[in-house]
């Protein structure tokens, strides 16, 4: 198999505070010997478990690069027993685009595993990352948000997996997370996610989503500040108390996506008028949102019912959809409320 052209400029075997790049050749108009050059922070003190934590998976998800970015900068080697890698912005194209897919090679990095070394942009990134840093890693957090086109309430999230006893790992780990809402997700498609990735190498894989809409909130940032310290100390990577709280207990509502009817999606274009509020109780059958034509007066909009009981966990963020738009999620509540002891 071709080599990675990506050469890291840490030394993930050192001990130690490192900043440094992932740094990708990539030959374009305005630099013909430029390179992608993605930050990443590894920090290591003695043996211990491995911790990867990356955001900016998709380029308009805020609340994992900035709270990765403030985690690199503060988080002392002295502090941890092992080693976390952060990398801050997964696809760095992406998000200093700010959407959800490269501007190089419109690629969608949380579809491009298991990736190519002879690849696109996008594809050898995922490349690297499937071959070269979750052998690395134990325990692996996404961090992701609704981006531009969703919002959700806020929740970590696992999936359900072959082996009963990785699941159970990973659920552990994500009540550790403490997010208000704790999610078994059902993917819409899961071919080619680095969640697929982790899971089959057999990691400790959790995920999220905590928001969306484009933007971060001072909300959504505390709840990833403190889910990424929980998580940390549900591993036994901090040799010290973590801030903010982060190893108090809290209480999560669980909740399961268990089949397709959680999805509502339009058949048409138009102007979205959603009918319940996120986080809202939905009775089957359910107005749950509407869509107007807006070419034209005098037509009556289009009504979308729900399709099961439950809660409203994610919505379309913009008032225009398209045929096709993923409107609303509904969510069963498996439990109200269900304490996250502390670490």
């Amino acid at each position: 198999m071709r080599s990675s052209p990506i050469t890291p400029t840490v030394d993930f075997d050192a001990d130690g505070e490192q900043h440094g790049f992932l740094k990708l050749p990539h030959s374009h108009d305005a630099s013909a010997w430029g390179a992608v050059m993605i930050p990443i922070t590894v920090i290591r003190h003695g043996a211990g478990p491995t911790v990867l934590l990356t955001g900016g998976n998709h380029g308009d998800e805020y609340e994992g690069p900035i709270v990765l970015s403030e985690l690199a900068a503060t988080l002392r080697a002295r502090d941890v027993r092992g080693r976390v890698i952060v990398v801050p912005f997964m696809n760095y194209p992406a998000f200093r685009a700010g959407s959800r897919t490269s501007p190089i090679d419109r690629g969608n990095l949380n579809r491009s595993f298991p990736g190519r070394a002879d690849g696109s942009v996008t594809e050898k990134i995922a490349d690297y990352f499937q071959r070269h840093l979750l052998p690395l890693a134990d325990y692996v957090l996404d961090l992701h948000a609704g981006g531009r086109t969703l919002d959700f309430v806020p929740f970590a999230a696992i999936h359900v997996l072959p082996d009963a006893a990785q699941q159970a790992r990973c659920e552990a780990a994500m009540l550790a997370f403490g997010a208000p809402y704790s999610m078994r997700m059902l993917e819409m498609d899961s071919v080619g996610l680095f969640d697929t990735a982790a899971e089959e190498a057999g990691k400790v894989f959790v995920s999220t989503e905590l928001g969306g809409g484009g933007t971060a909130t001072a909300a959504s940032i505390g709840i990833a500040r403190r889910g990424v310290h929980g998580l940390l100390a549900h591993a036994r990577v901090l040799a010290a108390p973590a801030p903010h709280g982060a190893h108090a207990a809290r209480r999560t509502t669980l909740l399961d996506m268990p089949d397709g009817r959680c999805y509502t999606s339009s058949e048409h274009d138009g102007l979205l008028e959603l009918c319940k509020n996120l986080g809202d109780a939905v009775d089957c059958g359910d107005l749950i949102a509407r869509v107007h034509d807006a070419t034209r007066t005098g037509v009556p909009p289009i009504a979308y019912h729900a399709q099961r009981s439950g809660l409203l966990a994610a919505r379309h963020f913009p008032g225009l959809v398209k045929m096709g738009d993923t409107i609303a999620v509904v969510a069963d509540i498996v439990a109200d409320s269900v304490a996250t002891a502390p670490p």
